[in-house]
C-alpha cells in the first residue's frame, strides 16, 4: 500500500544517501579516478558532483563522460554547470515533483551555501517511499510518482488551482489581444467577408502544429541535454516538415476558396497566410518549451498555454497583415 499523503510533506533529507563522491572542479580525470579509488564511490552512484575549493556545488558529470574522457583533461571542463538540485528544505512531495518535472535518475541537497548534504535518487523512491517493486523499469516509476502526485494534488483543490490558473492567464490574454487585433483590421473584413469565414481554420492549422512541434520539443528534452546544436538539428527539422506542412496546407485550402467563393487574391492570401503562420507556429512549438526548460520551469504545464497564445497573436496579425497588403 502507498504511503498516507501526510508522509510526502515530510523533509526530504533524512532519506538522502550520505556516502556520495565529491570531485573537485581542477581535478584531471586521472586524478579524479584515483580520488574514487581512494575514498570509495558510494553503494548507488548515478551522478558524480563536482565542487570548488570551498565545496560548493558547482556542476554535475554523468558517469559516461568521466569514463571516456581523456585522462589530462580537466573536470570543469567536462561537467555540466547547470544542475538541478534540492534545498535542505525541500519535502518528499517536492522531491517526486522534481524527478517528474526533469526525468533525472538523481539529485543532491544543498544547504543555503551550496554544500551538498545528500544524494536522494530514484531507486530510493521506489524502495522506501513510493513502494514500487523493484522489478519496475525507470519509465514505470517516473509514471508511477506522477500518478500518486496527481492523486495528491486532486485531493488538494487550492493548490491545484494555484498551479495551473496562472497558466490559463496566458489563453485569456492572448484570447483578448486576438480579438482587439481582429477589430484593428475590422476594414479589411470588411471588404474581404471571405476572411471572416476562415479565421477559425487558420487559427486552428496554427495550433495544431505548434501543439505537434511542442509534444516533439518536450520529447527531445527528456531524452537530450539541450545546447546549441541540439536546437539548430531540430529547428531545421521542425523547419523542413512545417516548410512542406505549409505548402501542402495552404494549397489545399486555396483551392477550397476558388471552387466555393471563386476568389482568386483571397484564396492567395490566405493560402499564403496559412503557410507562413505553419512556419511561425513550428518555431513557437519549440522555442517556448526550451526556453521554459533553460527557465527551470516545467515545460509540459506551462508549454501549451504559452505556445498558443504566440502562435494564435502570430497567426492573426500575418493573416489581418498579408490581406491589409493585398486586399
Amino acid at each position: 500500500m502507498p504511503p498516507p499523503t501526510e508522509h510526502l510533506d515530510q523533509l526530504v533529507l533524512p532519506l538522502a544517501r550520505k556516502d556520495f563522491p565529491e570531485l573537485r572542479s581542477d581535478f584531471t580525470v586521472q586524478q579524479a579516478l584515483d580520488s574514487i579509488r581512494q575514498h570509495g564511490l558510494g553503494e548507488k552512484v548515478v551522478y558524480f558532483y563536482v565542487v570548488d575549493a570551498e565545496s560548493r556545488l558547482v556542476g554535475v558529470l554523468p558517469t559516461r563522460r568521466l569514463l571516456t574522457a581523456p585522462l589530462d583533461q580537466r573536470l570543469q571542463n567536462l561537467m555540466i554547470p547547470r544542475v538541478v538540485a534540492l534545498p535542505h528544505t525541500a519535502t518528499i512531495l517536492e522531491a517526486c515533483e522534481l524527478f517528474v518535472m526533469h526525468k533525472f535518475l538523481a539529485f543532491p541537497i544543498v544547504d543555503d551555501r551550496q554544500h551538498i548534504l545528500g544524494v536522494v535518487d530514484v531507486n530510493l523512491f521506489t524502495d522506501e517511499v513510493m513502494d514500487i517493486s523493484e522489478g519496475e523499469g525507470t519509465d514505470e516509476v517516473f509514471e508511477a510518482l506522477g500518478f500518486r502526485i496527481s492523486q495528491v494534488r486532486t485531493a488538494t483543490p487550492w493548490r491545484a488551482f494555484r498551479l495551473r490558473f496562472p497558466w490559463l492567464l496566458a489563453t485569456i490574454g492572448s484570447g483578448t489581444a486576438c480579438a482587439l487585433l481582429a477589430s484593428a483590421f475590422h476594414l479589411t473584413i470588411s471588404r474581404s467577408l471571405v476572411l471572416a469565414f476562415f479565421i477559425t481554420l487558420v487559427l486552428a492549422l496554427g495550433e495544431s502544429v505548434s501543439i505537434q512541434s511542442m509534444a516533439l520539443a518536450v520529447q527531445g528534452l527528456r531524452s537530450a541535454r539541450p545546447s546549441f546544436d541540439w536546437f539548430a538539428h531540430s529547428l531545421h527539422q521542425e523547419a523542413g516538415t512545417a516548410l512542406l506542412l505549409g505548402l501542402a496546407s495552404g494549397t489545399l485550402v486555396s483551392l477550397i476558396i476558388c471552387a466555393w467563393r471563386g476568389a482568386g487574391l483571397p484564396a492567395f492570401v490566405i493560402g499564403g497566410s496559412v503557410m507562413i503562420s505553419l512556419l511561425g507556429a513550428c518555431l513557437f512549438g519549440l522555442c517556448v518549451p526550451a526556453l521554459l526548460h533553460w527557465l527551470k520551469l516545467d515545460p509540459k504545464i506551462a508549454a501549451g498555454p504559452v505556445t498558443l497564445a504566440f502562435t494564435d497573436l502570430f497567426t492573426l496579425f500575418s493573416y489581418f497583415g498579408l490581406a491589409s497588403l493585398f486586399l
